[in-house]
């Protein structure tokens, strides 16, 4: 006697297919729950970085403790291997590691000698990545049917991968960083308005609206903290916004740091010009949310065409198309 099975669509047995589609579901929930629970506050490394560098701003030096001393000595060493090793080769430009800092800057690194590792690693990964991959096409012969064209494909994208990497992933730091910051503007500008309006000074202001914005947006915090003790140490504060605008790579925070040092110069109202600025930042939010939500349907009709639509013949189809496939096999059973 045969032993029973479960209804069948085009040959797979249903049951087996939902069994493991709920594995699935349970591990991704079960995924889900971790990372909800795991989650770090954000504020913890950002303060630990604004307190080493409102030391750097008093006292000049980099550490407080012997050990961090060993770190950043440690470090400097590296750096200065680096730095001779690219110098020896005459790869370093000063206007290049310029760019390097002060993307390093955009992206939320601020230690500086890090942009000799970057310069180098658009050395380095080149000759290993396409040197390995280039002993694993030619030298080993691992695709032997494929042809002269798409080896040598295969070995140029390496190559020119290798050396962007490092700049790829700069990017993708900086826009992360300047989305999140431009979410968090117009309020901050909002809540510097009040600031001004109650009689606070200019890095009083700014260090209020870091403490007060610093959970809701920590990277936005961050910049108007630093920028707060800057204003308090350094004796140009005029340089303070600069460093400002230099550290975020966004135009709306040029704007702002524009007006911040008109207002100190000029000595104009600095509440209505804030006003003003986050009124416009706040309609060109709008806008951009009203641009994305206009690309919505176009966007969802691949996603739609390819995942909803068959699941839902599925479901509606299938248990007609079980039904179907188990008549006729029935009617087919001799008696």
């Amino acid at each position: 006697m045969a032993p029973a099975s479960g209804p069948t669509l085009l040959g797979v047995d249903v049951l087996w297919v939902a069994t493991i589609l709920s594995g699935v579901a349970a591990a991704a929930v079960a995924f889900a729950i971790y990372a909800a629970l795991s989650v770090r506050d954000p504020m913890a490394k950002r303060v630990k970085a604004l307190n080493e560098r409102r030391e750097q701003l008093k006292a000049g030096i980099t550490a407080s403790t012997s050990k961090r001393r060993a770190k950043l000595v440690q470090k400097s060493e590296t750096a200065d291997k680096l730095r001779d090793l690219l110098s020896s080769f005459k790869m370093l430009q000063d206007s290049q590691v310029r760019v390097a800092q002060q993307k390093l800057l955009q992206a939320g690194i601020r230690n500086k000698d890090l942009a000799f590792v970057v310069i180098f690693g658009r050395v380095a990964l080149p000759i290993v990545l396409g040197g390995l991959v280039a002993l694993w096409v030619y030298g080993l012969d691992m695709f032997p049917t494929w042809g002269p064209l798409k080896r040598y494909a295969l070995v140029a994208g390496t190559l020119i991968l290798s050396y962007k990497a490092p700049d790829i992933y700069l990017k993708n730091l900086i826009t992360k960083r300047s989305h999140a910051i431009r979410k968090g503007l117009p309020d901050a500008l909002d809540l510097l308005v009040i600031c001004a309006e109650a009689g606070l000074t200019v890095d009083a202001a700014f260090h209020r609206v870091a403490k007060e914005l610093g959970k809701a947006y920590p990277e936005l915090g961050e910049e108007y903290a630093l920028t707060a003790i800057e204003l308090g140490f350094l004796t140009d504060r005029r340089q303070a916004f600069e460093n400002l605008s230099k550290r975020v790579a966004l135009e709306a925070v040029k704007g702002v740091v524009t007006t911040m040092i008109q207002t100190e110069k000029y000595g104009t109202p600095l509440a209505s010009a804030l006003r003003v600025l986050s009124a416009e930042f706040r309609n060109e939010r709008m806008m951009r949310a009203e641009e994305k939500a206009a690309r919505l349907p176009a966007i969802m009709t691949v996603p739609l065409i390819l995942f909803i639509l068959p699941v839902l013949f599925v479901v509606i189809l299938g248990p007609a198309a079980c039904s179907i496939s188990d008549s006729f096999i029935n009617g087919q059973t001799p008696s």
